[in-house]
């Protein structure tokens, strides 16, 4: 079954966990650690090229990004689309580029450009209107039925709760698989947007960790996505040690609190490295070098 058919599937039969990742290892990774789907920031890739989320990386740039953590692994990939690089134009082709990459689903925002990191101060929002036009584009545009296709709305953190909710029900309306009001801050704002949407029949994405799966299956959700999890571990780690080494010359004690990795969960392991050994021995490769 392909990606996307295979997301609507499981969203049919409970929750679908995603944990972000912001490039092919670590999809890689997610896959190998059991789950079923894996979310793309878009924050995260634009860390991964020195840049803070405020709509400085283009849509070619995520594109390629995309192409990569595809190929990398079987799972559904969930994307970040930012407000789908410019108007409803921009979107089709948004839509079509990231069909093209592999995605499964994707989520298009009602930010002004240049946006911002949904969890950021000082976001502003476009007319409802203009994004209710903005998620038919992208219905129109796609050329799998079964690509899902989420709006999201960010009027919660600047217009507050009755403007987020009235846009979230006009994207739904308009058609849009999943809506995703993002920037909850708390479990108050997070029983609001269950019980006004994820339990009364509209399909939502909940972004963060305020709750188990098993609570955000329970309060109505469809895809509960942590963004920043791959992103904030790795610079957590790779800071640590930096400091350890700067500081002793040594990273025994940054390495100690991880220990020896299990065996075929080391990167050359989640790569491939041994399947290379095993080519190379049925194919004889080293033989053919040595003659």
């Amino acid at each position: 079954m392909a990606p996307a058919a295979r997301l609507r599937e499981m969203m049919e039969q409970g929750l679908v966990l995603a944990p972000g990742v912001y490039n092919a290892l670590f999809a890689k990774a997610v896959e190998a650690t059991g789950f079923d789907a894996v979310y793309v920031t878009g924050f995260g890739t634009a860390a991964r090229y020195g840049y803070p989320d405020v709509g400085l990386i283009t849509q070619t740039e995520m594109a390629q990004n995309l192409k990569h953590i595809c190929r990398a692994t079987d799972l559904p990939v969930v994307a970040d689309a930012d407000t789908g690089y410019g108007n409803i134009i921009n979107v089709r082709r948004t839509v079509r580029e990231y069909e093209r990459a592999g995605v499964a689903g994707f989520h298009i925002e009602d930010q002004v450009f240049p946006k911002k990191c949904g969890f950021m101060e000082g976001k502003a929002v476009i007319p409802m209107e203009e994004h209710v036009q903005k998620v038919k584009a992208a219905l129109d545009a796609r050329t799998n039925p079964d690509t899902v296709i989420i709006a999201r709305t960010d009027a919660l953190a600047p217009n507050g709760w009755e403007d987020a909710l009235t846009r979230a029900r006009a994207y739904r309306e308009a058609g849009a698989d999943l809506i995703f009001v993002d920037g909850i801050r708390t479990l108050e704002e997070l029983d609001i947007y269950s019980k006004e949407l994820a339990l009364k029949g509209i399909p939502c994405l909940y972004n963060g960790g305020l709750v188990t799966a098993e609570d955000a299956q329970r309060m109505g959700f469809k895809i509960q996505i942590l963004a920043g999890l791959s992103l904030a571990a790795v610079f957590k780690s790779a800071t640590a040690a930096m400091q350890e080494l700067n500081a002793s010359g040594t990273t025994r004690q940054t390495v100690a609190q991880f220990g020896p990795p299990s065996k075929g969960e080391t990167v050359n392991d989640i790569l491939g490295v041994p399947e290379v050994y095993e080519l190379e021995q049925r194919y004889d490769l080293k033989g053919e070098a040595a003659q």
